[in-house]
């Protein structure tokens, strides 16, 4: 590179910088400030990208956290539900097991007896 270039490169950066602006033209002004909204807007748009491409990474590990949670509760499930069934099933072979009365074609009198009144006092019979 040639030494006006370089000199050229370093009046351009510290113009861009702020700096030794007072012989700068009205023109030159316009020409910096485009080229810095410029500057900006492709700033912009690269930090936008990479929040896009980190947000994008986030939601894929939460949606692989999630399905492996679901895999998990799907399991669970699935034992709960023989678990119950399970449960379902011990009342019926209780029932099965129990040996069958013989005397329910007997009958059998009961004599009852009402009293009306409060405890301890005389009540009348009935």
């Amino acid at each position: 590179m040639s030494k006006k270039k370089i000199e050229v490169l370093e009046a351009s950066k510290q113009k861009l910088l702020g700096e030794k602006l007072e012989s700068c033209s009205l023109e030159e002004l316009h020409e910096l400030e485009g080229t810095i909204e410029q500057s900006l807007r492709s700033i912009r748009g690269r930090k936008a990208s990479r929040l896009l491409n980190i947000s994008y990474h986030l939601l894929r590990e939460k949606i692989s956290q999630l399905k492996e949670k679901e895999s998990s509760l799907v399991k669970e499930n699935a034992l709960l539900h023989e678990q119950y069934k399970q449960l379902l099933e011990l009342p019926s072979a209780a029932s099965k097991e129990v040996a069958p009365c013989t005397n329910l074609d007997r009958h059998t009198e009961v004599e009852t007896e009402l009293r009306i009144g409060f405890p301890g006092r005389e009540t009348h019979g009935m």
